[in-house]
């Protein structure tokens, strides 16, 4: 993989759901970002956040767990101690936003790895404004 792309929750479940309404969407993005040989970057978080999404759907939820543990296009960044302290002093930061804890940890793993794009339909990537948004 040449490039590397946080994937957020938002864009998961989008893409995994055939009824949300950005399916076609993030099908269409994806299926351009794997031609571009980009890989996904999760983290735990945002596995909790996507699998937690699909609570009602065994079939959904397998599938998300296979994504994580099988799919080589998609790679688990692990969240150190400073990570944790950095997402808390953004968010501490950033009161004026409404930002997730799970948005908190991306942006700071992100700056950590130097990524520059988040795969995500989440106003919160938009509103932070230090990353590019592919949605």
């Amino acid at each position: 993989m040449n490039a590397r792309v946080m994937l957020d929750a938002s864009f998961w479940i989008s893409l995994r759901d055939e009824r949300e309404a950005r399916h076609p969407r993030a099908i269409e993005l994806t299926r351009a970002l794997l031609r571009e040989r980009v890989g996904f970057v999760v983290t735990p978080l945002v596995l909790a956040e996507t699998h937690a999404y699909f609570t009602r759907s065994s079939q959904r939820r397998q599938q998300i767990l296979d994504d994580f543990e099988h799919n080589p296009a998609i790679s688990c960044e692990p969240i150190l101690a400073s990570d944790q302290a950095e997402a808390l002093r953004l968010l501490r930061q950033h009161r004026d936003k409404s930002y997730s804890f799970c948005d908190a940890f991306s942006f700071v793993v992100m700056r950590r790895l130097g990524l520059r794009r988040a795969a995500s339909f989440d106003e919160h990537f938009h509103q932070f404004g230090e990353f590019e948004v592919v949605a």
